[in-house]
């Protein structure tokens, strides 16, 4: 897919690789793994998020705060029991999952 002035964002991407890295040298298959491991590394991203945010709305986690850490998660110990039984049940639909057939 081409952008506004020619240039697909592919040769975007990969053009402002080489310029953080102007020292790098690479091969068609070593471009496209971390092309490819950057994509994967997006999309697991997003789906973690969408997960956290679903397991702190049912209060299986607690948003804890630190310090320079950021956001972090832990198990909302109150809510450990209904968890256990939460993986135990194969039909319980939870996001990323699917109920089998």
């Amino acid at each position: 897919m081409r952008e506004p002035g020619g240039v697909s964002r592919s040769a975007r991407e990969i053009l402002a690789y080489f310029l953080r890295n102007p020292a790098a040298a690479d091969s068609l298959e070593g471009i496209t793994r971390w092309r490819l491991l950057e994509a994967e590394i997006h999309r697991q991203i997003a789906e973690t998020q969408k997960a956290l945010e679903w397991l702190l709305k049912e209060g299986f986690l607690v948003e804890i705060s630190a310090p320079h850490a950021g956001r972090l998660f832990r198990l909302n110990l109150e809510k450990q029991a209904q968890a256990e039984l939460l993986l135990e049940k194969p039909g319980k639909k939870t996001p990323g999952r699917r109920a089998k057939d």
